[in-house]
């Protein structure tokens, strides 16, 4: 069952590219404009539109985190913008000043792709915001990518019709002419899949085209065997030129947009077609899967953007709570982590950490070294994001599985104190939580409703120590 539930209609002209994060909604036009809007109400964020490009605006994408979007154009750059405030942080000019007809994010924010008119490929450094390479591909204009989830190669599709794989040092490892008329769309599903009984596991890649085809494609990445592509099946379905495709998070669904006006919904395991929805009356040109929870965005020449609502088997973001009530941490499957994931806000992770086969064990054992190491997260903040995220979700499990010493517990939050401070009233309080009374302008005791002559707050390094032994007691 699938529902058209809102339709956005603020663009003034084709809406060219639509893309998720975890929270909000990105929409890009010809209009020279990128419309942000809350997944809460579908409400524009304040600072929306975001104005700088001065031609039309082709392809938008968010970071992993989402923190940062990035927008090209026929202008000749990529921009990249602060999805707090809308500040725009960088403008990335092409070196050959070719209209840039898409952008991708690497799965850890460590680059962003750019792909030009002209065929030029730079891969730009996110913490420089420098070039780091520049390629080419042999004909055509790049009009496609798509990142693996493990981010060791990428793909990028060519109006010539050949789709290329790359590394992330921009070394061509792969070539292969895919749809006879041109590539206008390519993407990786975040789950790897088993082929042939040989002990391999496969990248499972769709691309689209100007034949009216959509192709489904299995990508084996291994240091000794090198890139092998090899195609699995073709979808039918659209009477004209496909122009989008993307997955479902889970790897289960595939939606494609089409210049017949249509957008249909495939099981990928099956290539059955799901739906067909034909609500847009101009061709349709982008389609996305929300990361954590049941939307579809599709948007059109027709200038609006439309969220469907379906229904899904795969876990959301909301059926976490009822999972870690229900079932230990160690005892989660790998999908009980995907949901963990998008609660959260780590959507962007679930295709790796499905890739790596964590659980909900394998989940509670991860360190900053295996993070680094073994699941190639560059990112410090990143790393640093989900192992605090997986400590809290520890202290949880020991609150909830054993009674905690009522002295460890903060008098205001009633949780196990992290930083338990002292304040003037000789009680001993969580940090965070005394300074947020203190800021509300509470200059009265939590425990006794006594003033409090003074609004120091001093570090219990006794009691802090006692709690780490505590914790230590019960992880063995």
């Amino acid at each position: 069952m699938v529902t058209l539930i809102h339709t956005l209609a603020d663009h003034s002209n084709d809406v060219n590219y639509c893309a998720f994060s975890s929270s909000c909604l990105a929409t890009c036009s010809l209009d020279k404009t990128i419309r942000v809007y809350s997944l809460n109400n579908f409400t524009e964020l304040p600072y929306s539109p975001l104005k700088g490009h001065t031609y039309a605006v082709h392809c938008c994408c968010f970071s992993p985190s989402g923190h940062v979007l990035a927008s090209c154009s026929t202008d000749g750059t990529t921009m990249v913008w602060d999805t707090h405030d809308g500040r725009m942080l960088a403008v990335l000019e092409q070196p050959s000043g070719s209209p840039v007809r898409v952008c991708r994010f690497s799965p850890e924010s460590t680059y962003l792709v750019s792909g030009a008119a002209d065929g030029s490929v730079v891969l730009w450094n996110m913490q420089s915001l420098k070039l780091y390479r520049l390629g080419n591909v042999k004909d055509g204009s790049l009009v496609a990518c798509a990142f693996s989830p493990n981010g060791n190669f990428f793909v990028t599709g060519s109006s010539c019709g050949d789709l290329t794989i790359w590394d992330d040092k921009m070394r061509c490892l792969y070539n292969e002419k895919a749809h006879d008329l041109g590539v206008t769309c390519c993407d990786i599903s975040s789950q790897l899949i088993s082929d042939g009984g040989h002990g391999f596991r496969y990248f499972q890649m769709a691309s689209c085209g100007q034949d009216n085809q959509i192709k489904l494609w299995l990508i084996l990445f291994a240091d000794f065997l090198g890139v092998e592509l090899k195609y699995k099946c073709t979808l039918n379905g659209h009477s004209a030129p496909v122009l989008a495709c993307a997955f479902s998070y889970d790897g289960q669904m595939l939606v494609s947009g089409s210049v017949d006006k249509c957008v249909i919904i495939y099981e990928t395991s099956t290539g059955n077609t799901l739906h067909t929805l034909s609500q847009h009356t101009r061709y349709v040109t982008t389609c996305a899967f929300a990361p954590c929870s049941p939307l579809l965005a599709t948007g059109s020449m027709d200038k609006t953007v439309n969220i469907w609502q379906f229904d899904l088997k795969q876990p959301c973001a909301g059926n976490t709570v009822e999972n870690e009530s229900k079932v230990a941490v160690e005892d989660w499957s790998e999908d009980d982590v995907s949901a963990w994931l998008c609660a959260q806000d780590l959507a962007d992770f679930v295709g790796l950490f499905k890739m790596n086969n964590i659980d909900g064990k394998e989940l509670l054992n991860l360190t900053k070294e295996s993070l680094t190491n073994e699941l190639k997260i560059e990112s410090l903040g990143l790393r640093s994001k989900v192992l605090q995220k997986i400590e809290e979700l520890r202290m949880k499990m020991i609150s909830v599985s054993v009674t905690i010493p009522d002295e460890f517990l903060c008098p205001i939050t009633r949780e196990l104190m992290k930083d338990p401070v002292i304040a003037a009233d000789g009680y001993s309080y969580e940090k965070e939580a005394m300074e947020n009374w203190i800021s509300n302008k509470r200059q009265s005791s939590p425990m006794t409703n006594l003033p409090l002559h003074s609004l120091m707050l001093t570090p219990n390094r006794t009691l802090k120590m006692a709690i780490s032994r505590w914790l230590e007691t019960q992880q063995k």
